[in-house]
């Protein structure tokens, strides 16, 4: 098995980061972290993905002020000279621009702590509580140049309890976060993610992988 090469993009602590390190240790894995990339030196990130023998690298995008595209160009030189297949995002906090988003079609992945399409941007768990759902979670999707839209890979559901906070409700989508997100990329790097207009198609049998998580993707056998 070839194991595809993926990049984390992260501005943090990137707790998504080491959930995905966690499952990519398992030989079996389908895809191997090769690089992990910091818009900000001092992403405390960058310390655990050394610590696991990974490749780091940081392009401060305070560096290029208001230019945007010449810090995605050295983000795109970075990602191509470590031969990256695929790219994630774990707590990047920047947006990017059709320019990259373009590059990497169907090959870069976010996760965003909403059942998108609701609560798109951020204090997803403060809106979530406000509007009163009962149901709250996170979801994985391809990145497409609009923020937050790309089509739906996999997501997790939680429950929204009366006597929740905002911090109390983050602590449980998070637990979610970690278990979704290295199921998604586990099938994009199998190749088992079809994109069919705005849809994410999950193909072949599921019985490997909890559906649970799937409720976002149609699904064929």
């Amino acid at each position: 098995m070839t194991r595809k090469r993926v990049a984390i993009l992260i501005s943090g602590r990137g707790s998504n980061m080491s959930a995905l390190i966690a499952a990519a240790e398992d030989p079996a894995f389908p895809a191997q972290i090769a690089l992990v990339v910091s818009n900000r030196p001092e992403a405390a990130g960058l310390r655990t993905a050394a610590e696991h023998g990974i490749a780091t690298a940081v392009v401060d995008h305070k560096t290029f002020g208001k230019d945007r595209e010449r810090f995605e160009q050295e983000l795109q030189a970075i990602l191509e000279q470590h031969r990256i297949e695929l790219v994630c995002l774990a707590g990047f906090m920047r947006i990017l621009t059709p320019w990259l988003v373009s590059r990497w079609t169907d090959k870069m992945l976010n996760i965003h702590p909403a059942l998108l399409p609701e609560f798109k941007g951020l204090d997803t768990h403060r809106r979530a509580l406000e509007a009163g759902v009962h149901l709250h979670g996170a979801t994985v999707h391809f990145v497409v140049p609009d923020m937050d839209s790309g089509p739906i890979i996999a997501q997790g559901v939680v429950s929204v309890l009366p006597d929740d906070t905002e911090e109390v409700l983050a602590r449980r989508v998070l637990a979610v976060e970690h278990r979704i997100y290295p199921l998604a990329l586990k099938l994009v790097a199998e190749g088992r993610v079809r994109v069919e207009g705005d849809v994410g198609v999950i193909e072949g049998d599921v019985s490997d992988v909890d559906s649970a998580f799937l409720p976002g993707a149609a699904r064929r056998n």
